[in-house]
């Protein structure tokens, strides 16, 4: 498939989403020729902007400052810290899940501008956990997503409070300290490829993961709403923090990159308006074609590993096909 986009056309598969925002590009960090200036200007769109990447790099700092206690009242195992940290992933998944849905599809500020499946969410299917899309996903993201996501990530906390995971600060060494924010991305974005290429095998598919892909038009909660198998496997990314050295924020961060940011690469909108104007980019178009086609785009737009193993779906017309070709080979048909 060709990166020139003279060659893109979104063809008669494209014109059926009801906003197609155009050919899907990839961290040209990973390009050959080396293209120093995209590099940089991708960068600069995620770290130098109002992105859900800074966004949650925020989110942690005052999840550090006033949820979590210090590291010393973790050296013990007490249950009490431990609702504390369930607590902060809790409270800010549900206020950007909850205030995203209420924006996007209850108040439906935006109607349909810059969203890319015409449909809304669905109300009554028995395909649903409580025969509603909303309910299902609120119940699997809080009762498995986050009580899981906690339960891995507290023995981080607990295992940097005794010594046994390395522990930097950030007025020691400031340079690693930022250095480790852009590590943990592309860590989480090669992890969950691989874990993502895992759960589309049959097995795992019909016990598991068939459960987030009852969202096949995604909304805010469906961003984390998983199998609790899915969960288990997805959070076991944060055994870097064992090898890495890294600071109680790198922690929270890296459970709101890959737990809240999903709320809004979930969101169906690729733009939230507010006052008629743009004012952040929402949802991943990437992720909204492996929704609608299933096997493609299993990773993220952070690491070419769709592209180097030809599963990547550009949004062309070509890579409708490419990918109907690729999964009638798979299931024989």
């Amino acid at each position: 498939m060709s990166d020139a986009s003279e060659d893109f056309e979104i063809g008669r598969e494209g014109r059926k989403w009801n906003h197609h925002p155009g050919e899907v590009r990839l961290n040209p960090l990973f390009a050959w020729p080396p293209q120093p200036m995209s590099v940089l200007r991708w960068y600069a769109n995620y770290w130098l902007a109002v992105t859900t990447t800074t966004v949650t790099v925020l989110a942690a700092i005052v999840g550090w400052l006033i949820f979590l206690p210090p590291l010393e009242a973790m050296v013990e195992w007490r249950w009490s810290w431990v609702l504390r940290v369930w607590l902060s992933n809790l409270i800010p998944h549900a206020l950007c899940a909850g205030l995203l849905h209420i924006w996007l599809y209850r108040w439906r500020q935006q109607d349909l501008r810059w969203k890319f499946e015409a449909r809304g969410q669905t109300q009554k299917s028995s395909v649903y956990t409580f025969k509603n899309q909303i309910h299902d996903n609120m119940f699997w993201s809080i009762a498995s997503g986050i009580t899981l996501w906690t339960a891995f990530q507290a023995p981080v906390y607990w295992a940097m409070a005794n010594g046994y995971a390395p522990v930097i600060h950030p007025a020691e060494n400031p340079a690693w300290f930022i250095a480790v924010f852009p590590i943990l991305v592309v860590w989480s974005s090669l992890h969950f490829y691989w874990v993502h290429r895992l759960l589309h095998v049959p097995f795992f598919y019909t016990h598991a993961h068939a459960l987030h892909h009852r969202n096949v038009n995604v909304g805010p909660w469906s961003g984390i709403s998983m199998h609790p198998l899915e969960h288990l496997l997805f959070y076991t990314n944060f055994a870097i923090h064992f090898v890495v050295a890294s600071h109680p924020i790198h922690v929270l961060f890296h459970g709101y990159m890959q737990s809240i940011h999903p709320v809004f690469s979930h969101s169906g909108f690729e733009w939230v308006e507010i006052g008629d104007k743009r004012r952040a980019k929402a949802g991943d178009f990437f992720h909204q074609l492996h929704h609608r086609y299933f096997e493609c785009n299993y990773g993220t737009v952070e690491m070419p590993w769709d592209r180097w193993f030809g599963t990547f779906h550009d949004g062309s017309e070509q890579g409708s096909r490419d990918t109907v070709k690729r999964k009638a080979k798979m299931y024989g048909s």
